[in-house]
């Protein structure tokens, strides 16, 4: 199954690890050094131009990428569960 994330983007449920809302996952430092770490690494995609209301972390161990949405962290939550229940 997929969860579409925005602007024709698409991540297989079984690859997501977590879902973060932008606004609250970001005030910590380690957080934002996660995320420069990775798009440095260019493993931070966006499916947005405008301001981001949520990230997905998705992937292998040891390979995750990051894939920021203008959906909220709710709205992509649900679609998450409700594909998985397919």
């Amino acid at each position: 199954m997929y969860l579409h994330i925005g602007n024709n983007k698409i991540i297989r449920t079984k690859d997501v690890i977590g879902i973060f809302d932008a606004d609250t996952a970001t005030v910590s430092k380690i957080t934002r050094a996660y995320l420069s770490q990775k798009e440095k690494s260019g493993l931070l995609t966006t499916a947005t131009e405008e301001v981001p209301r949520s990230f997905v972390l998705y992937g292998k161990k040891n390979n995750e990428k990051i894939c920021f949405s203008l959906l909220s962290a709710k709205t992509l939550a649900h679609r998450n569960e409700a594909e998985n229940e397919k």
